[in-house]
């Protein structure tokens, strides 16, 4: 893919990344702080099955990243939450890319490897936001209260959800754009 089409179609996805989690959000309030439905990781997910590993990650760690910043309930997470983005992107583009070689896939096999590569990157997030939330909140915010425990669980059940959309929604969106790309990026 050529330079300029990969740094225009990582911004491009990172607009979308900021505008899926900002506006297409359900926040949900805990004793402990909020955690959110969104559609944010889609366009993460799918940014990395369109470029690679480096510029979906890049893609929502910013988009998303700034998504936190201008969001008083989650700016204090924002290091976190570019953190968790970029690996997502990556672990997704990285297993389409260098695993299973998406771009030359078609049929069955591509629904297949676009399904599992997806699903690889929201693994991560299933086990990765819980798990670097409860440190970030302990090591990082000084804040070991029970209620962060209570937040950490919650942040469990909606990843987990999120995270299940995303696998569906990019591969349902990744699959019949595919071609196109390639012949738009040859």
């Amino acid at each position: 893919m050529k330079s300029i089409h990969k740094l225009v179609l990582t911004a491009i996805m990172a607009a979308l990344c900021y505008v899926a989690f900002t506006f297409i959000q359900i926040k949900v309030p805990t004793p402990a702080g909020y955690t959110s439905f969104h559609l944010g990781n889609v366009f993460c997910v799918l940014a990395a099955l369109m470029i690679d590993g480096v510029g979906g990650g890049i893609a929502g760690a910013i988009g998303m990243g700034i998504g936190d910043l201008l969001d008083p309930v989650y700016v204090i997470t924002a290091p976190k939450t570019i953190f968790l983005k970029f690996f997502i992107g990556f672990i997704t583009g990285t297993v389409a890319h260098k695993v299973f070689h998406i771009k030359e896939l078609e049929g069955k096999k591509l629904i297949k490897a676009t399904v599992i590569s997806c699903f690889a990157g929201m693994l991560f997030n299933m086990i990765g936001e819980p798990v670097v939330s409860y440190f970030y909140y302990n090591l990082i915010l000084h804040n070991a209260d029970k209620a962060k425990s209570y937040l950490t669980y919650m942040k469990f059940v909606t990843t987990s959800i999120n995270s299940l959309l995303t696998v569906i929604v990019s591969s349902i969106l990744f699959i019949p754009i595919k071609d196109r790309l390639n012949k738009m990026f040859e």
